[in-house]
């Protein structure tokens, strides 16, 4: 799924329910960057090594560290979106490298060329997935990820308000504080 919405759904939610640890825009991002290996390799598989577990991992940490001169602006970009943003480096390193790996293990459900575990292990997530079911057409077990996605994407606006709320709601609570407060 190159530079599809699907993978904003289950990154969206994560990344907002976990930002504590989570680098939003990183983590979100990182499930664009390493889709850049299906724009160069345009033959079969177009799925090759950046959407393995190993060498996923070096490409978001690769991304993580580029974006780590960028925190300023991911910082005015999550502000004007009425989230806090708090972010160090680990951090950033952290969400790429799990930003990318969450792509993968979507991907790998989704198309059957996709093998996560190479070079350890050939087989992939998809020929599993429809081993299990009773192998059912690779339309259905399509149908049931983009379905999967987009419940998490509606979850992730829902999850994103409630942020807002509560962040303006801070705020207020904050600014209300300050004001109460008499000089002594």
């Amino acid at each position: 799924m190159p530079f599809t919405p699907y993978h904003f759904g289950p990154s969206g939610f994560l990344g907002l329910a976990l930002r504590r640890w989570i680098d939003l825009p990183v983590f979100l991002l990182a499930n664009v960057v390493v889709d850049i290996e299906v724009l160069i390799f345009r033959n079969y598989p177009v799925h090759r090594y950046a959407h393995t577990l190993l060498i996923g991992a070096a490409v978001g940490a690769v991304w993580g560290v580029a974006a780590y001169p960028l925190r300023n602006y991911f910082k005015s970009i999550m502000e004007a979106f009425g989230l806090p943003y708090k972010t160090g480096f680990f951090k950033m390193l952290l969400s790429g490298v799990l930003g990318v790996w969450l792509h993968v293990l979507i991907d790998a459900v989704y198309h059957y060329d996709v093998r996560p575990l190479w070079p350890f292990w050939r087989r992939s997530l998809h020929s599993i997935i429809r081993s299990y079911l009773g192998y059912p057409r690779h339309e259905v077990i399509r149908g049931y990820v983009i379905g999967v996605c987009v419940a998490f994407f509606i979850a992730a606006i829902v999850l994103y308000v409630l942020q807002v709320r509560a962040s303006i709601r801070k705020s207020r609570s904050a600014h209300f504080r300050q004001s109460v407060r008499r000089p002594r």
